[in-house]
């Protein structure tokens, strides 16, 4: 019988993690680094410094020709038609019943081009997905197992890339994205192409590269290196769940999912609804009924919140967390749970059910962590 080892992928830079000790772990069909010298240590890093972080299980879907904005236009819920070259945005792939299929990234990368960013464990999913709904009139390219995503994230983050691009990618705005040059290892010779963009997951300024597999342990070893003196290290996944969460960032498949729609999971921001895309009439109605629950931030006192914990009022079970951390910026126990909308207003009293205890639990003003500008 083959083994559940025995079947997971591995990154471009899997000999890398483990020659630097990483934890290994399976996450969403990949042996991924968990950690390295601990989360809470990797967590302060980025937030103090910059950390290097390992997202090529990330999924990676290339529309293009004249038909590839109108048709991605109709998939995701947010502005695709007026992003500019060289722009991103966040939105939501929905169904018909106007739930989650999942959250992506576009970024419109050329005329007729448009490079849209999955969720490593929707990828069959949203291809599915996607190729009921694409027209004649644009190519659809699953580049998921072809292209290796490398995050630089942290106040440090601008002037470690900049040294490797000899251009200033400082200069991209948030959400901006532009090909360029990296250089390879100093003691290397050697030139990547990438895609650059000024997007991330942790709440800090940063930026995620999209290379060529083959062309990963390069860019990795040169970013290592060159950023030695600002502080930079290789951040796990276990960081990257804390950083996203103290930003209150949605984890598909926690937070949000195709039983949750984006006016409960408070992403009805990224839904334009005057324009036509898949499950926005549902979306409507939502909108206009009132949501029977909404996603609340806790601060938790006396315990670790974890997903599935139940949420509870006056005793009684009212609701579930969908994520829950201890915050080392925050310094404080937080959590992301769907609660009935009466009693998701800042400042409720609450309890959070923890080895059969309720311990108290407060609905805060999310997000729990926001950078200085």
């Amino acid at each position: 019988m083959a083994t559940e080892a025995a079947t997971l992928r591995r990154t471009p830079l899997y000999d890398r993690h483990v020659a630097l000790g990483a934890k290994m772990v399976p996450f969403a069909g990949y042996e991924m680094p968990i950690q390295y010298d601990g989360i809470v240590v990797e967590h302060r890093t980025v937030r103090s410094r910059a950390g290097l972080f390992d997202l090529s299980h990330m999924g990676e879907f290339l529309f293009t020709g004249k038909g590839a904005r109108t048709d991605v236009e109709r998939l995701v819920s947010s502005d695709i038609a007026g992003l500019a070259i060289g722009e991103a945005r966040y939105g939501l792939l929905c169904n018909e019943g106007g739930t989650i299929v999942d959250d992506v990234i576009v970024y419109r990368t050329g005329e007729t081009e448009f490079l849209m960013v999955v969720n490593a464990a929707n990828i069959a999913k949203d291809r599915a997905h996607v190729l009921r709904s694409l027209g004649d009139d644009a190519a659809f390219d699953d580049r998921s197992l072809a292209t290796a995503l490398i995050a630089v994230q942290g106040p440090r983050a601008a002037e470690i890339l900049d040294a490797q691009t000899g251009s200033a990618v400082s200069g991209l705005a948030s959400f901006g994205v532009a090909r360029r040059h990296i250089l390879g290892h100093p003691d290397r010779h050697g030139v990547v192409n990438a895609t650059v963009a000024r997007t991330g997951y942790t709440g800090e300024d940063g930026f995620e590269i999209f290379v060529a597999n083959d062309d990963a342990s390069t860019v990795w070893d040169a970013l290592l290196a060159s950023g030695r003196d600002a502080g930079l290290k290789p951040i796990g996944l276990g960081a990257r769940d804390t950083l996203r969460l103290e930003a209150r960032f949605s984890l598909y498949g926690n937070d949000i999912d195709e039983t949750t729609n984006p006016i409960e999971a408070g992403l009805g921001w990224t839904c334009k609804l005057d324009k036509d895309f898949i499950g926005r009439d549902a979306i409507v109605a939502k909108k206009a009924e009132g949501p029977k629950r909404k996603i609340a931030g806790l601060v938790v006192e006396g315990g670790v919140a974890r997903h599935g914990h139940e949420v509870t009022s006056g005793g009684e079970v009212v609701g579930l967390v969908t994520s829950g951390t201890y915050g080392p910026t925050v310094d404080r126990n937080i959590a992301l749970a769907y609660v009935p909308t009466p009693l998701s207003k800042v400042g409720t009293a609450l309890g959070v059910r923890i080895r059969g205890k309720d311990v108290p639990a407060t609905v805060v003003k999310t997000p729990f962590y926001r950078r200085s500008e």
